[in-house]
């Protein structure tokens, strides 16, 4: 890959992260081009890669548009999230050190703190997110492969594409956070069945909360660095 298209590709996926291009919108070639910085043929090419990566739908005869996604793909994606993310709790209570189980009660208690807080709901919701994002990727990161990260952070920036952690109040972030403790005793415990459960249970609840929760405007078509997004749950 060229430099050229790299920065297009890095310029264009950071505004659909981000949210300046949001689902289903039109992708012109002369605004990408003075987005980019760069010529329509890097341009070109970075939209290939990007709908390669889902992140990107090419319509024969109409251009590009950022992907939309149904209620269906929401389903799969937090599928895929438990599988993926129960996988990794199970390898991570196998080789976790005291010291990452430490950084993730530091987490913890910060978000207690939070719910506690006079903060607004817009901060509280906002930096649940960044410290929940933390505790995930902790996880992440003490399982030990690199492969498995990549996968999970590829299916935490679709999540932040839509914005779904953010179709949930605090009353059911509130409740989210009560598989947090028991996590951090499973893995803490090296029990990587009882790890893997209760990842599992995180995720499928979410699931369930974001079933009962109608869509809305620029969540779909019927309608912030990547770490610096927490748009997951």
């Amino acid at each position: 890959m060229s430099r050229a298209v790299d920065h297009a590709y890095r310029s264009i996926r950071e505004a659909i992260l981000a949210g300046a291009l949001p689902p289903a919108s039109r992708l012109k070639e002369e605004e990408l081009v003075a987005l980019c910085g760069v010529s329509r043929t890097p341009v070109r090419e970075a939209l290939r890669l990007l709908a390669a990566d889902d992140y990107v739908t090419l319509v024969r005869n109409q251009g590009a548009q950022v992907k939309a996604w149904s209620t269906d793909d929401l389903e799969e994606l937090f599928d895929l999230r438990a599988v993926l993310e129960g996988h990794a709790a199970a390898r991570a209570a196998l080789r976790i050190g005291a010291a990452e189980i430490r950084r993730m009660e530091e987490s913890i208690d910060e978000m207690e703190a939070l719910f506690a807080s006079r903060a607004s709901a817009e901060q509280q919701t906002e930096t649940f997110l960044r410290l929940n994002w933390a505790l995930h990727e902790s996880v992440w990161v003490a399982a030990g492969s690199v492969r498995l990260q990549a996968a999970l952070v590829r299916l935490i920036e679709q999540a932040v594409v839509v914005r779904t952690a953010r179709r949930y109040t605090l009353e059911r972030i509130a409740r989210s956070h009560q598989h947090h403790r028991e996590l951090v005793d499973a893995l803490r415990a090296g029990d990587a069945i009882w790890a893997e459960a209760t990842m599992r249970s995180h995720i499928r609840a979410a699931l369930a909360e974001m079933r009962e929760q109608p869509l809305r405007v620029g969540d779909t078509a019927q309608q912030a660095p990547v770490k610096g997004l927490q748009g997951h749950h």
